[in-house]
Parts: C-alpha cells; sequence; structure tokens
C-alpha cells in the first residue's frame, strides 16, 4: 500500500529511514524519468504491507515533511 508520495527523492529516504527505525519494512519505487525528470516530473512513492499502513500513516504525519 502507498503510503508517501512525492517527487522529492530526499524525502522519501529520510521517511523509509524513520519507518526502519520503527520496524516497518518499505519499498521505494521511482516513477520519475531520469531522462525528463525537470520537464515531466514524476513521482517516487513508499510502499509498505497492509498491516503496518496505519502506523505508518501516523509515523509520517508526525514527521512534518
Amino acid at each position: 500500500m502507498v503510503v508517501y508520495s512525492t517527487p522529492l527523492e530526499y524525502k522519501v529516504d529520510i521517511i523509509k529511514a524513520v519507518l526502519a527505525e520503527n520496524e516497518i519494512q518499505s519499498v521505494v519505487i521511482n516513477k520519475q524519468d531520469s531522462m525528463y525528470k525537470t520537464t515531466f516530473g514524476g513521482t517516487i512513492e513508499l510502499f509498505v504491507n497492509r498491516d503496518d499502513a496505519l502506523k505508518a500513516l501516523q509515523i509520517i504525519n508526525n514527521q512534518k515533511l
């Protein structure tokens, strides 16, 4: 389940690290095309297991990113 999406890679890295500290495994899917990154954008999505989604969303909301 997608719990976070942004065009900024560093934000996903921070959230992924915070989730790992809270023993929540996550996977990053980068939907940005590197050739067109500045023109067309795209997003980077962070997925977690459905069972961890609520806890992950609470943690993310507390990070204020």
